[in-house]
């Protein structure tokens, strides 16, 4: 198997999900998998939609591809499906800290002390 590559397993989940199959109304697509595999690849590797290898065809079909799917609920469906049964294959966790200095959150500063004068003292 490929790296990024979309499991059988996984592919005969979802492939009832989606728009283009042979016997629905509209027109049927070459090749959802193929599809499916590159905006899985795009988002795992992390690259521009411009830099998706030449297999997946044409970079600017696949994003508007892309785009009129997630338009009309094809991926929030598919997550759905997904979702129902998750492994935790891709389970992330973030633990991010940020730490500000003291001065940052408006915490007096210990040098700078006002004095009064001794003028105003006597008034």
């Amino acid at each position: 198997m490929r790296r990024y590559a979309l499991r059988d397993d996984r592919w005969d989940r979802i492939h009832d999900q989606l728009p283009g199959r042979p016997g629905t109304v509209g027109v049927t697509a070459a090749n959802n998998r193929l599809f499916v595999e590159a905006v899985l690849y795009r988002y795992r590797a992390g690259i521009p939609w411009r830099d998706l290898p030449e297999r997946f065809g044409d970079w600017n079909n696949v994003h508007r591809r892309f785009g009129r799917w997630a338009k009309s609920g094809v991926w929030e469906r598919v997550f759905r499906l997904l979702a129902e049964d998750a492994d935790n294959e891709y389970a992330m966790l973030d633990s991010t800290v940020v730490r500000a200095h003291q001065h940052s959150a408006g915490a007096i500063k210990k040098t700078a002390r006002t004095r009064r004068s001794v003028g105003r003292a006597a008034d």
